[in-house]
């Protein structure tokens, strides 16, 4: 695959980690200085604004039950242990270091409920005691109830489950097959203290299917909170490729639209650069969907004032709270405040009659992901989505392009005062650090190409076993 319209190998090697810099700059300001030196500094941008990192990803384990067809994970991933907690402690100080207190942090993996289950929740109770807050990226496989409620108390904020097709669940033949699925894990979630997200991937095999997986999502927005659509990359060990011409983020908002059943504003709230992420919020009332952002002049002079304020997901009216606490401090814009809710009420009027003035807020996230070979150095210079390497933070579609360059590297820790290497494919210390770090594959461990790889070699081992012992031929060793 050709790389010269982007950036080569060379830069993508060249670019390393963030290092913690020491400007004096606090990380909203660091991340406005980024935004502005990219020319996307503007009076709806979060990034600088609201926060100086979107979200950092904390993978705490490799390793997965699925297979997906898509997959950012490396191909050595299953191979790999799980790096030793105090490797996880340190790098969410660093984390808590790059970007201060409330930064959102996706304990994530691979699927990080396969951890020791009293290590995540040891992990998720330290990113909540030094500030910050935690969300569970999983797969909701092995996401119990009972274990939801023990990281909920453990201090988790949000529970983010992928469902989409691409993962062959068997039994599943279609995404409307799968909200059984989806709704087996908000009724687990339903009644917790936390927040609920589903991530899908878009890719040529459930596109058509996009309206009905939000209409889902709108019948179900009492617990639902976020649905985010993450286009198709060819990235990691995924055996699909390049995504289809007709799936891009104007498209895709267009099939959130329609199943919405309303115009939608995806242009309005811009989340680091416009080429990464789309965002929009909605209100859900007796099942009807009105757009929150309908009104932008508005919508960005809130969003001015509240740039402060802490939102508590866990809880919708001390949020709804905040919000309006902030806007009263703003008198100038009262008079705006009112004219938009009567404009909204009357507008909703017979819906919030029926729902009895109940309403829930529905919001859509848009992710285009770059393919590894496609990376565009003006949006990794904007990424608002780290992954905390040993080596600090990196954009994830960066990390994405060379995983096994980090996670293949022993990892020195100090152990009763002496700096030991941890061998990510052993598990084990030892008192120098390996010269190199290979990955041997076996059935068990492999997983996308690596396995078709494998699966091909003995098939043809097979038939050349058979052949052989059809001609009467002596059969060549087993592969």
């Amino acid at each position: 695959m050709a790389c010269s319209k982007y950036m080569t190998p060379q830069e993508i090697s060249a670019y390393a980690p963030y290092k913690l810099a020491d400007d004096g700059l606090t990380p909203k300001d660091r991340a406005r200085k980024r935004m502005e030196d990219g020319g996307l500094w503007t009076e709806k941008q979060y990034m600088g604004r609201r926060w100086g990192i979107g979200c950092v990803s904390l993978e705490i384990t490799q390793r997965c039950n699925l297979d997906c067809t898509l997959c950012y994970l490396s191909e050595s991933s299953e191979a790999l242990k799980d790096i030793p907690l105090e490797e996880v402690y340190r790098r969410i100080d660093m984390i808590r270091a790059h970007y201060g207190p409330n930064t959102d942090i996706q304990v994530s993996g691979g699927d990080p409920t396969l951890r020791k289950r009293d290590e995540l929740v040891a992990i998720v109770r330290r990113i909540r005691e030094v500030g910050m807050r935690p969300t569970l990226f999983t797969n909701g496989i092995k996401a119990t109830r009972d274990m939801l409620e023990e990281l909920a108390e453990a201090g988790l904020v949000d529970v983010a489950f992928h469902v989409d097709l691409t993962q062959e669940r068997k039994g599943y033949a279609t995404e409307e097959d799968l909200n059984e699925v989806r709704l087996e894990y908000i009724n687990r979630a339903r009644g917790l203290p936390i927040a609920v997200y589903f991530n899908t991937t878009v890719y040529e095999g459930n596109f058509q299917e996009v309206p009905k997986i939000v209409d889902f999502f709108v019948k179900h927005s009492d617990v639902v909170r976020l649905a985010s659509f993450q286009l198709q990359a060819d990235t990691g060990r995924g055996v699909l490729a390049e995504r289809a011409f007709m799936i891009t983020q104007q498209s895709v908002a267009d099939q959130i639209r329609k199943g919405a059943g309303c115009d939608i504003n995806f242009d309005l709230a811009d989340i680091g650069h416009s080429a990464c992420n789309k965002y929009a919020m909605t209100l859900v009332t007796d099942g009807k969907v009105s757009d929150l952002f309908d009104d932008p002049e508005y919508i960005r002079k809130v969003i001015k004032a509240t740039e402060d304020v802490v939102i508590d997901r866990t809880n919708k009216r001390r949020a709804l709270e905040a919000v309006v606490d902030a806007v009263i401090k703003t008198p100038s814009l009262l008079p705006d405040s009112a004219a938009w809710l009567a404009k909204k009420g009357w507008k909703m009027k017979n819906d919030l009659f029926r729902s009895r003035g109940k309403v829930n807020k529905l919001s859509f996230f848009i992710h285009n992901f770059m393919d590894a070979c496609h990376l565009e150095k003006d949006r990794i210079d904007a990424c608002v989505f780290m992954v905390a390497t040993a080596e600090g933070p990196l954009s994830m579609c960066l990390n994405n392009a060379k995983r096994d360059e980090y996670l293949l590297k022993p990892i020195p820790i100090r152990k009763e005062g002496v700096v030991q290497f941890w061998n990510p494919v052993t598990g084990s210390f030892q008192k120098d650090a390996p010269k190199k770090v290979e990955v041997v594959h076996t059935r068990k461990t492999a997983r996308g190409r690596t396995r078709e790889k494998i699966e091909a070699e003995r098939l043809a081992a097979r038939a050349i076993q058979k052949a052989g012992a059809q001609t009467g031929s002596q059969a060549p060793e087993k592969i």
